[in-house]
């Protein structure tokens, strides 16, 4: 078992992926496993384009959105482990709880240094570590769909990013072992990131992994794809006092009706 992950080593599948095993092939390389830096701001500064659509709630809300994006990429196939990038220390004994290692943001000097501090300590303790970016603001977040994103990162050496679902951010920057990160996140941080020579990953059905969350539309968006049962237990109030007529219509600050149909389910 892998004593960080509590996952299985070794195996290539049932009753035969060990060494003699009818499947064992020693020139298969394994699979990449990432380590992924997730920052977050403090609480109190958080999510601050969120305020006029959810109100007092929006420090709770951008805690409940990281919880829900830390626990879905610790359970994703292809993550080794996460480090969060934080100086608050609620969000910090939250998420270490959840099974993330913890990194004050010492560098205290914005996104990028922050994402930096985090990938060079990761690689402190692992050298040889693929290291990739990601929002924590990412509250639909499916671990299938992760995997499918950081697998392709996989094949291609070097960085690789994920476009935001409006097309101008950036939600996760992946770089494979021996590749420093580099990142540089922040507005149209698409266009940066590929001027930066990092090759895009264009792929379909990982939703999920695109759509962040910074303003109410936001917000309706995620909740349609379906939220992680952090957030959806701290919107459950406003969810039920939403209109309920054909239970489709919008519910407070552009959010859907509480009955309003969630594509596949809200199934994580």
């Amino acid at each position: 078992m892998h004593p960080e992950t509590g996952r299985r080593e070794g195996g290539l599948g049932q009753g035969g992926g060990g060494p003699g095993g009818p499947e064992h092939n020693s020139s298969v390389s394994p699979p990449v496993e990432w380590t992924l830096v997730v920052p977050l701001k403090p609480l109190s500064a958080a999510k601050s384009r969120l305020a006029e659509a959810v109100g007092p709630v929006r420090p709770g809300l951008a805690l409940a959105f990281a919880q829900d994006t830390v626990a879905a990429a610790l359970a994703c196939e292809v993550v080794r482990n996460v480090t969060v990038v934080t100086d608050d220390p609620l969000a910090g004994s939250v998420l270490a709880a959840l099974g993330a290692r913890v990194e004050a943001d010492s560098p205290a000097a914005g996104l990028n240094a922050a994402l930096r501090h985090g990938a060079e300590a990761v690689l402190r303790r692992h050298p040889a570590a693929a290291v990739a970016a990601l929002n924590a603001d990412l509250p639909a977040l499916r671990p299938a769909e992760l995997a499918a994103v950081l697998r392709a990162a996989a094949r291609r050496p070097g960085r690789s990013f994920l476009a935001d679902a409006a097309g101008i951010g950036t939600t996760l920057l992946a770089a494979t072992a021996g590749t420093a990160l580099a990142p540089a996140f922040g507005g149209p941080s698409r266009a940066r990131h590929r001027a930066s020579g990092a090759h895009e990953i264009v792929l379909p059905d990982v939703d999920s992994v695109r759509r962040d969350v910074d303003t109410g539309e936001d917000l309706a968006a995620a909740l349609l794809l379906g939220v992680g049962p952090h957030t959806r237990v701290l919107l459950r109030p406003a969810l039920r006092a939403a209109p309920r007529d054909g239970a489709t219509g919008p519910g407070p600050a552009g959010c859907p009706a509480a009955g309003a149909p969630a594509p596949g389910g809200g199934a994580r």
